[in-house]
């Protein structure tokens, strides 16, 4: 007799990372090129010789730290292992099985597969045509089952932006005991001057989560450090459902130092910013279909042709994202990656 694991468990699909392939630039998983900042590197360096100690459980600098930063109060904030780490702690905190969760789709990956590890019910909501969240049909899937509702801006895998104007007419639809977590892992790389900011909006709202990382533009995606802010009420039940000490201490400290280091984090994102124009308006003279993006990566919704864009793309040694069927999502690396990038995608056909 072999030991019993849930039924369900059999459907559930893998989180699929970017490849990493010796040899080749990788624009596959959203990461800057840049490494950390550098006063990041020169914390993480003194912190090292202090691994042999538990992390604080309660991660209380960076907490208090980011509450500074935002000028919110600390037990509006929760900081988690990376920004997926909170996503799941938001559903375990607010859904049981007879519960739903509604989510776009195509969007954060994870997304289904929390939810279907939690237990709650799924409820994808597609894309318009122009590869931007529904919010309309978003508000129509909303059931008295719904619990929560992830809004990812700008949206993962497809880079498009929800604005302010329309999110906010969205949220004064929402029922009031619905949560709505605004997922802003690219925040730092928008310059929209219509994007919303979802911090300033929890300051208003009392539904609204607002959440975030320094996995994207500070460059920490290896240390694992994330963080919401949002009501007293919800920071207290997702700090209840956190696994202890799941927030190391190199994390704490780097993430420390990130925050102090915003002139720097300016420049990167500009540099960023400038470069994901370029790439954008070169693939559009190709004749690609590239999305209007505000995060660091572009989409492609390539359909059919995704497999042999990608293999393509490997056998010059680029590493991109394919989604297959669908299309394919390439970071914006240092201008020379991404020349790389470019020369493949002109001799695709």
């Amino acid at each position: 007799m072999s030991v019993r694991t849930r039924a369900d468990l059999e459907q559930l699909p893998p989180y699929v990372a970017g490849r990493t392939v010796p040899g080749s630039i990788k624009l596959a998983s959203n990461e800057v090129s840049e490494g950390p900042l550098p006063s990041a590197v020169a914390a993480i360096n003194e912190a090292a010789t202090e691994v042999h100690r538990y992390p604080d459980m309660g991660v209380t600098a960076l907490t208090e730290a980011l509450a500074t930063h935002y000028d919110v109060a600390p037990e509006q904030v929760a900081v988690g292992c990376g920004s997926v780490a909170l996503c799941e702690q938001l559903v375990q905190a607010t859904c049981t099985a007879e519960d739903e969760v509604v989510f776009p789709w195509r969007s954060f990956e994870a997304y289904p597969i929390i939810t279907q590890v939690v237990g709650a019910q799924q409820v994808k909501v597609p894309l318009t045509g122009e590869h931007a969240l529904d919010l309309a049909a978003m508000l129509a899937a909303i059931t008295p089952a719904t619990r929560l509702v992830f809004v990812c801006t700008p949206n993962n895998p497809t880079g498009t932006l929800v604005r302010r104007a329309e999110l906010n007419a969205f949220l004064d639809r929402v029922p009031g005991d619905v949560l709505v977590v605004l997922d802003e892992a690219y925040f730092e790389f928008v310059d929209d001057p219509e994007a919303p900011d979802g911090v300033e909006i929890t300051r208003v709202r009392d539904n609204v989560v607002s959440m975030r990382t320094f996995s994207k533009a500070y460059g920490l995606a290896g240390l694992r450090a994330g963080y919401a802010i949002g009501p007293v009420r919800v920071v207290e039940a997702l700090r209840k459902v956190s696994i202890p000490f799941s927030v190391n201490a190199l994390a704490q400290t780097a993430a420390i130092a990130s925050l102090q280091a915003q002139d720097e984090l300016r420049r990167r994102c500009s540099d960023v910013v400038a470069e994901r124009t370029r790439v954008h308006r070169e693939l559009i003279a190709m004749g690609y279909e590239v999305p209007e993006t505000q995060a660091n990566f572009v989409w492609l919704p390539l359909g059919e042709r995704t497999a042999a864009f990608n293999e393509h793309c490997l056998e010059n040694r680029v590493v991109v994202r394919a989604f297959a069927g669908e299309g394919a999502r390439v970071t914006i690396g240092q201008p020379d990656e991404n020349d790389a990038f470019l020369a493949a995608a002109k001799s695709f056909g």
